[in-house]
């Protein structure tokens, strides 16, 4: 990636974030588009985990000895039922990491 490319990409995030956080210019969204933001951090994330529990050696990998599927169901149980972001975030690790300990130390 060259550094013009690089430039381009952070003048464009720059300029895309300062149009809606600056107060002064006279930019305002719409409540149906403000309504329809609310969905984009729930996709994002969904984009980014998503491939990485699922997707393994190239295929769909929903094995019940894929360490990151466990971790991502319990993970999703404990957000569930503690409503607790580190407790989930620290005990789902902790999971994922015995969860492939385990799988690795007997298989």
């Amino acid at each position: 990636m060259s550094w013009s490319t690089l430039l381009l990409m952070a003048a464009v995030v720059f300029i895309s974030r300062y149009l809606f956080l600056e107060p002064r210019l006279p930019l305002r969204l719409g409540p149906k588009i403000l309504h329809f933001l609310h969905y984009t951090g729930p996709a994002a994330l969904t984009a980014i985990w998503a491939p990485i529990v699922f997707h393994r050696e190239g295929e769909l990998n929903l094995a019940i000895n894929n360490p990151y599927f466990i971790a991502a169901i319990i993970a999703a149980i404990l957000a569930v039922t503690t409503r607790n972001v580190l407790l989930t975030t620290v005990l789902s690790m902790a999971l994922f990491f015995m969860t492939r300990y385990l799988l690795t130390a007997t298989g």
